[in-house]
């Protein structure tokens, strides 16, 4: 069989975002991508659906997103090309696969930056009329002067990108201290200073898991949890910049998800000690909980038990964390679109980059699509279910890819390879199947509408820039995908989460993903390209990735 060799002494190679990452700057890279807004919100979140079980809410998304993180870190340190997420369905299965994913990957990306804009507002919240609260949903959504403030936010998310993103990137490793240390502070403040073990197990609130097993798996996807998680991918997109890839991405993707979620499940466990007891009982339990200012769910709490110094220091951070990962997915979206259209998926516009090595088409874009999403989705709860489902399905691709390119590849140099043969990988798209089941359909529908979207742009790109538009492959992309898009759809609408019909219930909704799964699975071996066509994608791929980190430039 041929094995692809790497481009031969003499030949331009990518850039680097640093020089040989150490394990510990892989992790911390990761680390600081995954804490963003969802902590701030998740502990209260999750606890109004599983109360006091929520801490297995946690630790199951941990897992689940460490299943598919493998595969990308097997993937990401066999090609090391930057927009791995895009590109690794285009190598295995061409252009359908690869402009599908790609699309949904960019929408899933260009919803985190008005997530976190709101996710700050709903903070600043304690100094102006930013966000309403609604009773009927328990959503803070902006207000008039809430979407004045969202634009500018978003416009400086841009503007930083195009004149400053150097700068931002010399002072990223100390937010990611500050990050960590904010998040702990608060851990063992709490703990230490009013911790209740009766919530834990109080009937009056409604016991251990008041929502029961279901809603423990509904808050893994629509609390916040998986999206807490979803920035361990940053170890693999700097595959290429490790001096020991073997060693050092398996240990950042597994490692950033584990220290995350230990913190994570550690915060949870501090937060339901912490809620005083007037506020449990004045809710009638944990599935109502409210209470002052819980538009900043953290800082209140902190000044509910006495510490007033550190809710300042939480209405500070924010602002702080949700800027750091806004920013950081301005960047990334505005990327992704550049990489489709490199890769003659999309209008040839937005892969045009300024003196500078900014895609300011592709910026402008990315600030027009974030105004328009706060439109549908105006609160941090309506969004977050949203960009979880989003993302994990642009990630579901990951483990079909890797199991077609060990069939298509086999003598291809793998520096790291996941155990266990096909179990990983299947598991991996189970657990992506799940999660999206879970968001509940009156989520899901939005984001099946906005694949749909995508596919009408594909047809008028297919239709007036022929000339461009690059082989689709249809039966090697489309024969599993669509299958797997619809039979996700259909899932979701017979199922009882969040407006499902309600024909499939709590058991059976792990059966009849766990079918799909295999379908899907079992489709995509038998359809893929041929191993001359990959190593074809492969050489286009590493030129495409080279050509882009020319024109960008890197952040350094």
């Amino acid at each position: 069989m041929t094995t692809i060799e790497k481009p031969p002494e003499g030949r331009a190679e990518q850039p680097r975002l640093r020089r040989d990452m150490g394990r510990v700057s892989l992790l911390f890279a990761g680390v600081g991508s995954i804490i963003g807004s969802g902590w701030l919100f998740g502990a209260l979140n999750a606890a109004k659906l599983a109360g006091p079980s929520s801490v297995f809410s946690w630790a199951i998304a941990a897992v689940m997103i460490i299943l598919i993180g493998l595969c990308f870190a097997e993937l990401g340190t066999m090609f090391p090309v930057s927009g791995g997420v895009v590109r690794f369905p285009h190598l295995s299965f061409g252009s359908f696969a690869s402009y599908t994913m790609g699309w949904i990957t960019w929408i899933a990306a260009a919803t985190v930056a008005p997530i976190e804009v709101e996710g700050a507002l709903q903070y600043a919240t304690k100094w102006a009329h930013f966000t309403d609260y609604h009773p009927s949903n328990g959503a803070y959504t902006l207000t008039g002067l809430g979407y004045v403030i969202a634009v500018l936010a978003m416009a400086f998310f841009v503007a930083l990108n195009y004149f400053g993103i150097r700068w931002f990137a010399r002072v990223n490793n100390v937010l990611v201290w500050w990050k960590l240390v904010v998040i702990l502070v608060v851990i063992v403040a709490f703990l230490v200073t009013a911790f209740h073990g009766h919530n834990f197990s109080a009937k009056e609130y409604g016991g251990f898991a008041p929502g029961g097993a279901k809603g423990i798996f509904t808050a893994i996807s629509t609390a916040g949890i998986t999206f807490s998680f979803l920035g361990f991918r940053q170890g693999v997109e700097l595959a290429g910049e490790t001096d020991n890839p073997k060693r050092n991405v398996p240990f950042a993707v597994i490692g950033s998800v584990l220290l995350t979620g230990v913190i994570y499940v550690l915060l949870e466990v501090a937060f339901i000690g912490a809620v005083p007891k007037h506020d449990l009982t004045s809710s009638h339990g944990w599935l109502n909980l409210a209470f002052a200012n819980d538009f900043g769910p953290l800082a209140a709490i902190s000044s509910a038990i006495g510490l007033g110094w550190l809710a300042y220091v939480l209405y500070v951070d924010a602002v702080i964390s949700p800027a750091d990962t806004g920013l950081i997915y301005t960047t990334v979206t505005a990327r992704i679109s550049y990489a489709m259209a490199r890769n003659k998926n999309a209008p040839e516009g937005l892969a045009k980059a300024t003196r500078r090595g900014a895609p300011l088409v592709s910026l402008i874009v990315t600030f027009v699509v974030g105004l328009i999403v706060f439109l549908p989705f105006p609160s941090w709860q309506e969004l977050v279910g949203f960009i979880t489902s989003a993302t994990v399905l642009s990630f579901g691709s990951g483990p079909v890819v890797l199991a077609a390119m060990r069939r298509q590849i086999p003598d291809q140099p793998r520096p790291f390879r996941v155990p266990g043969g096909d179990v990983i990988p299947f598991l991996a798209l189970y657990s992506a199947n799940l999660i999206v089941y879970w968001a509940g359909w009156n989520t899901n529908w939005k984001l099946f509408v906005t694949i749909l979207i995508g596919f009408v742009f594909l047809a008028a790109f297919e239709i007036f820039d022929k000339g461009r538009a690059p082989k689709m492959d249809w039966k090697a992309g489309a024969s599993w995908v669509l299958p797997w898009l619809v039979g996700l759809a259909l899932v979701s609408w017979m199922g009882d989460y969040d407006g499902g019909k309600g024909w499939i219930g709590l058991g059976w909704g792990f059966v009849v993903n766990l079918v799909l799964a295999a379908i899907v699975y079992l489709i995509a071996l038998r359809v893929k390209l041929p191993q001359a066509r990959v190593v074809e994608h492969i050489e286009e791929a590493r030129e495409e990735s080279r050509i882009e980190s020319e024109e960008l430039g890197e952040a350094h």
